[in-house]
């Protein structure tokens, strides 16, 4: 038998993009008191979500607990990745209020913990790095006691002194998504590449071994399942502690299109193969985002390193 043909589908249609959604990846759209409480802080506070950007179905969920992933540096990107529905085009100037108005924000939500990303600014000579740097410190002087993860872009051509200044920062989880398997990249990642990005994770751990480190990818773009375990060995060789696993789902028409509507059933096969290959925290499920649950998969994460510590300590 062939492995490397994609996870198959029962009775999935011909055309799957043209195809209803599966009933395990649909959700009802948000309507809670508490979920529009927090749009109205983000509007107020002249916040960006990815929430809102990249379209997320688990929005009405983490909205209503007061979970967002705000996203610095403004609303347009300057890349068109195939798969993403933040608008492209020339970014506007870089807020200098962002990050205290971000520290205030967090505070008034009483987050335990909070997840910064950003889109990418290629027009900046740091690729945005020390927005990032500025956010941290703010956050570290407003609640200091909110562990902080952040998702940064890849810094293209900038990254060794763009991790070199947000690891002096020390954040708590520092994220990067390899969003798909290298064959896939010309089409659905163009502007990037997959080892660059393999070599930022791989740079933040040589910097500070302490900052967990973190990525993943999405499903049902047409990635073969060998495919998916060689990235999984490409990460544990880069000392990846945390692997997030999740469905992609077309945001318009002129996106890439869906060829797999993966399983339950696959995605708990995966995390399984992804556990016995090492990673401290496997987050997989068709609606698996890389901030979904992000505070508690951080909780769990570092209880497991813990115990891994003290296991290690025991044998010596």
């Amino acid at each position: 038998m062939n492995d490397i043909s994609p996870i198959p589908m029962p009775g999935q249609p011909a055309s799957p993009e043209r195809a209803r959604k599966p009933d395990w990846i649909r959700v009802k759209a948000p309507t809670s008191p508490a979920y529009h409480e927090t749009r109205k802080l983000m509007r107020d506070k002249g916040l960006n979500t990815v929430c809102e950007e990249a379209a997320c179905p688990n929005i009405g969920e983490c909205w209503t607990k007061k979970h967002a992933t705000v996203m610095i540096l403004g609303d347009v990107c300057t890349r068109a990745c195939a798969f993403c529905n933040v608008k492209t085009g020339m970014p506007r100037k870089v807020d200098v209020n962002e990050p205290q108005n971000l520290a205030d924000a967090c505070a008034e939500m009483g987050l335990e913990h909070i997840v910064i990303t950003s889109v990418d600014r290629d027009d900046l000579p740091d690729g945005g790095a020390s927005q990032f740097v500025k956010v941290i410190e703010a956050l570290r002087r407003t609640t200091p006691d909110t562990t902080i993860e952040i998702l940064t872009p890849d810094f293209r051509n900038k990254h060794e002194r763009a991790v070199a200044m947000i690891v002096a920062a020390r954040p708590d989880v520092y994220n990067h998504n390899l969003e798909t398997v290298p064959r896939l990249y010309p089409t659905i990642r163009p502007g990037a590449r997959y080892y660059a990005s393999l070599r930022l994770l791989e740079s933040v751990k040589k910097l500070d071994p302490s900052i967990f480190t973190k990525s993943g990818i999405m499903l049902g773009l047409g990635e073969e399942r060998l495919e998916v375990h060689q990235v999984m060995d490409d990460m544990r060789s880069a000392d990846i502690d945390f692997l997030t696993m999740g469905q992609y789902l077309q945001p318009t028409p002129k996106h890439a299109k869906v060829i797999d509507f993966v399983t339950p059933a696959a995605f708990t096969a995966y995390a399984g193969i992804a556990r016995a290959k090492g990673f401290l925290q496997v987050a997989s499920s068709p609606l698996t985002r890389s901030s979904y649950h992000a505070g508690k998969d951080f909780a769990e994460m570092r209880a497991a390193r813990e115990a891994k510590l003290a296991k290690a300590a025991v044998k010596a």
